[in-house]
C-alpha cells in the first residue's frame, strides 16, 4: 500500500431533472439511481484504478447498503481490512444532477461521523505502510487533525481535500503537504472573497503564509493552479470534453492526483494525469461508475495532449 484514504462511504442517491428545483417547487425527477459514492471512497477508487495500491479505513452502518460499499471498493482494488462496521446507518447522499451536468447534494453523514480517533488509534500500523495520507472533510474533524499529526510524525506526505468546506485551525493547515481545493472551498478556508485574479493570488498567499507546503486549486471546465512557495508554480487548462454528470469529477482528480505522485511522477506530470481523469469521468454517469482506469486516462492523453498546454505561473 503506498497511499492511505481515510473518509467517508456514503450511498448515493441519484435523482435526475431537467432543471433544479427552486425552493418550494415540486418537479418531476427523469429517474433515480442507488450508486456507492462518498468523497473518501471516491477518491481512493480513484486512485486506485489509477495504478495506485490504495487501502481505506472508514466507517460503515449495519443497514443493508454497508456491504454493497464495501464490495464496491473492494472491485477496484481497494483494501478494505480497515473498514468499521457501526451500528445504524451508513453515510448517504442524495444528488440531483440536471440535464446540464450541474449537482447539488445533501449530506447524511450516518457512520461517517462516527469514526473515532479510537478506531484510527487501532489502526495505526497502516501508516507506517503508506507514503501518502489522503482525507476529506466528511468525517469527525478531530479524527483528521489525530491523523494528520500522526502523518507528520511518521514523514507520511498529506494530502487535504477539505470538502465539505468550512474554516480549518491553524493548527491543521501546518501540518498539510498539499491542499486541493475548489474556489468555493478556497473561500470558506481564507475567508477571501475570490472575485478577481488578485483576489485568487491573495487567497494563494494566505494558504502558504499559514504553513499548508502547497495548493491545488480546482477551476473545474478551466483545469487548475497549482501554488508553493518551494516549486514552480503550474496552471493546467482543462480538456474540451462534452459533459453529462460532473459528480465525483473532484474527486476523480484528486485520487489520479495522489497515485500519479505516489508513481512517482512530478507535479506537471501528476496534475496533467489527474485532469485527464477527471475529464473522461464528466463524461459518464454517476460516481465511482465514472472513474477511468489508468489505460483509459493514458490512452486519453495520447490522444489529446502530453502537457504542452500548461504554463508557469
Amino acid at each position: 500500500m503506498n497511499i492511505l484514504v481515510v473518509g467517508s462511504i456514503n450511498m448515493d442517491i441519484v435523482n435526475r431533472v431537467v432543471n433544479h428545483p427552486i425552493p418550494g417547487e415540486t418537479i418531476k425527477g427523469l429517474s433515480t439511481v442507488y450508486s456507492p459514492g462518498g468523497k473518501g471512497a471516491n477518491q481512493a477508487v480513484a486512485a486506485a484504478l489509477a495504478g495506485g495500491r490504495v487501502g481505506m479505513l472508514a466507517a460503515i452502518g449495519s443497514d443493508p447498503y454497508g456491504l454493497e460499499l464495501v464490495e464496491s471498493l473492494a472491485k477496484a482494488n481497494v483494501d478494505t481490512k480497515a473498514i468499521k462496521k457501526k451500528e445504524g446507518t451508513s453515510g448517504m447522499a442524495f444528488i440531483t444532477v440536471s440535464e446540464s451536468g450541474e449537482n447539488t447534494i445533501i449530506l447524511s453523514e450516518g457512520a461517517n461521523g462516527r469514526l473515532t480517533i479510537k478506531d484510527v488509534e487501532e489502526q495505526l500500523g497502516l501508516l507506517d505502510e503508506a507514503e501518502i495520507l489522503l482525507v476529506q472533510n466528511e468525517i469527525p474533524l478531530e479524527t483528521t487533525l489525530f491523523l494528520l499529526k500522526e502523518a507528520q510524525q511518521r514523514n507520511v506526505q498529506t494530502y487535504f481535500n477539505p470538502a465539505p468546506a468550512l474554516e480549518i485551525p491553524s493548527e491543521i493547515l501546518q501540518l498539510i503537504d498539499v491542499l486541493i481545493v475548489n474556489e468555493t472551498e478556497m473561500e470558506v478556508v481564507t475567508g477571501i472573497r475570490i472575485e478577481t485574479e488578485e483576489a485568487r493570488g491573495q487567497a494563494l498567499n494566505w494558504l502558504v503564509d499559514h504553513g499548508v507546503r502547497s495548493v491545488i486549486l480546482t477551476l473545474g471546465e478551466k483545469g487548475s493552479h497549482y501554488y508553493s512557495k518551494t516549486e514552480t508554480c503550474l496552471i493546467t487548462p482543462g480538456f474540451k470534453v462534452k459533459a453529462v454528470d460532473t459528480t465525483a469529477a473532484g474527486d476523480t482528480f484528486i485520487g489520479a492526483f495522489a497515485a500519479a505522485k505516489a508513481s512517482g511522477n512530478n507535479t506537471k506530470e501528476a496534475i496533467l494525469f489527474a485532469t485527464a481523469a477527471s475529464a473522461l469521468a464528466v463524461t459518464k454517469h454517476g460516481a465511482q461508475q465514472s472513474i477511468p482506469s489508468k489505460n483509459e486516462i493514458e490512452e486519453f492523453l495520447k490522444v489529446h495532449g502530453d502537457g504542452s498546454h500548461a504554463s508557469e505561473a
